[in-house]
């Protein structure tokens, strides 16, 4: 047995969507103890249990000497069963059990089973990032999550089974197939065969035309309509008219997913988010948080649409904290000893029913509602939120003659090459600004820039205003959905069409809306 030997393994630890490399001191001496520093939790702390279960069930063990641990930088919080692997391959050097002379070369992350095994850990793609950042040459892991490590190119990715195969690996030089992913060939297959299409719809032409311009201006958007309406199965559609996402925008979105372990084994998430929290959801699980802080659902919704069901029954609480990150894209968390920030760019989509009862003004309906109790209905929802959303749109129920129609309506993809288009020429107007992509991320400055009126528009817009008793707020709204419907149409100026169109997606700015 080697005494006094100082062994260093390499691990990484994530906070936010970032990954920083964790050094794993290991060092045995005379005497008898198991000594772990460095701020571990209590899941690192009972490591020692399954590390000597594991030694012991693949022919080694662990020494009776004294085992002293450090888990540097020392003053920062680890957590996680995922460094199990780490402190064992240190033990195992340390003590003179194998020899290892390359172990400084890799990142080596994963939690064991008492017999060896393996098993999937989080933040594998923050962490490979940053290896590959750092200059390691590869990253040891279990196989489960090996393809998600894989999307970063140049970083050698060893999948392993078993403790025995890392072993093997440095003490015999028996090699580990690295595990390759063609990116590229992944990111292509996009369009797998989905289950919902817009050719479903039948009837709701103006709905469908309103979302079309939402997915091609990237504008918030709440449907208003009685149950029943298809106000949730036109949502539920949308994405399948979005543009597809970059591979910059594939990475990001598999980041943030993979903080929490909800990657598949694919690798890269290569299809938009649409996430559909319940409405009972808490601020923390909405905008993210806790003790070890992990993403929310808006984070989750990173480049694709958080879909909010039944808008005024969420707690007022839960969609007033959504008002920072629908204005500044992301989302900040501060604890005592640190802050992390989560991005949140997303499409906000919110269905609704007009009335507690659902069916407004409506004088067959088996529920009716005074004017006081929608009044207080729609208050939940308050102006601030209000004003980040663009496009207001009542959905009514669909016709008899039009849901006995057997002909087919126009597919998502007819839709979304009028959507991709649009999108190409707001990116190559706003190819000067760093952190603009499309219209409905536009300041008041940028609108002015972009969305010139001519005298007949200004006047048909102050007109509309005056006449349907349009609020302030709305102004802005109207001239970038505006803005879009000129896109969609190929359009360099704003038409005096494209703002009667945009006019009619704010219904609920007008003064008495709920009075008929």
């Amino acid at each position: 047995m080697i005494e006094n030997i100082l062994t260093k393994v390499y691990g990484s630890a994530v906070f936010g969507v970032e990954a920083t490399t964790i050094t794993v001191e290991v060092h045995i001496n005379r005497g008898v103890g198991y000594h772990l520093v460095g701020l571990p939790d209590n899941a690192i702390k009972e490591s020692n249990y399954r590390i000597a279960a594991a030694l012991q069930n693949n022919g080694y063990r662990i020494p009776g000497k004294k085992i002293t641990i450090n888990m540097a930088p020392a003053d920062l919080r680890k957590e996680g069963s995922a460094y199990d692997l780490s402190i064992a391959l240190g033990i195992l050097v340390a003590s003179g059990q194998i020899e290892a002379e390359l172990l400084g070369s890799y990142i080596i992350m994963g939690e064991l089973s008492l017999d060896g095994s393996l098993q999937p850990i989080r933040g594998v793609l923050p962490i490979a990032i940053k290896a590959m950042e750092e200059g390691f040459k590869g990253f040891i892991l279990p196989k489960a999550n090996a393809k998600e490590a894989a999307v970063v190119e140049g970083l050698e990715v060893l999948g392993v089974e078993n403790i025995s195969e890392v072993i093997s690996f440095f003490d015999e030089g028996i090699a580990i197939e690295p595990t390759v992913l063609d990116l590229q060939a992944e990111y292509d297959d996009l369009f797998e065969n989905g289950l919902v299409d817009f050719s479903d719809v039948k009837g709701q032409e103006t709905i469908k035309r309103c979302l079309e311009i939402a997915a091609a201006g990237g504008h918030n958007l709440v449907l208003i309509g009685p149950p029943g309406s298809g106000k949730t199965m036109l949502a539920k559609r949308l994405p399948t008219i979005l543009p597809p996402m970059t591979l910059n925008e594939a990475l990001e979105t598999t980041k943030i997913h993979s903080v929490v372990g909800k990657v598949k084994s694919t690798g890269l998430i290569k299809q938009r988010p649409f996430r559909s929290p319940h409405h009972t959801i808490s601020d923390v699980a909405l905008v993210g948080g806790g003790t070890y802080p992990q993403p929310g659902e808006i984070s989750l919704s990173h480049n694709g649409i958080l879909f909010l069901d039944e808008l005024p029954e969420f707690k007022r609480s839960v969609l007033e904290v959504m008002r920072q990150p629908l204005e500044d894209r992301e989302v900040t968390i501060s604890r005592a000893k640190f802050t992390v920030t989560y991005p949140s760019s997303f499409m906000l989509v919110a269905s609704m029913n007009p009335s507690p009862g659902g069916y407004f003004n409506d004088g067959h309906a088996p529920i009716q509602n005074s004017n006081m109790e929608m009044q207080r209905y729609l208050s939940k929802i308050s102006g601030p939120l209000l004003d980040r959303i663009d496009l207001h749109i009542e959905v009514n129920p669909v016709p008899f003659e039009k849901l006995a129609d057997s002909r087919k309506g126009e597919t998502s993809v007819e839709i979304r090459r009028r959507v991709v288009a649009a999108r190409n020429i707001q990116t190559e107007r706003f190819k000067n600004y760093k952190e603009l992509h499309h219209n409905a991320q536009m300041t008041t400055r940028q609108i002015e820039d972009f969305c010139h009126l001519n005298k007949e528009s200004k006047k048909m817009l102050k007109e509309a205003m005056e006449r349907l008793h349009l609020s302030a707020r709305a102004y802005d709204r109207i001239l970038k959905v505006a803005r879009t419907i000129a896109d969609l149409e190929g359009e360099a100026d704003i038409q005096n069409h494209h703002i009667s169109e945009a006019i009619q997606y704010r219904s609920l700015d007008r003064e008495g809306w709920l009075y008929g």
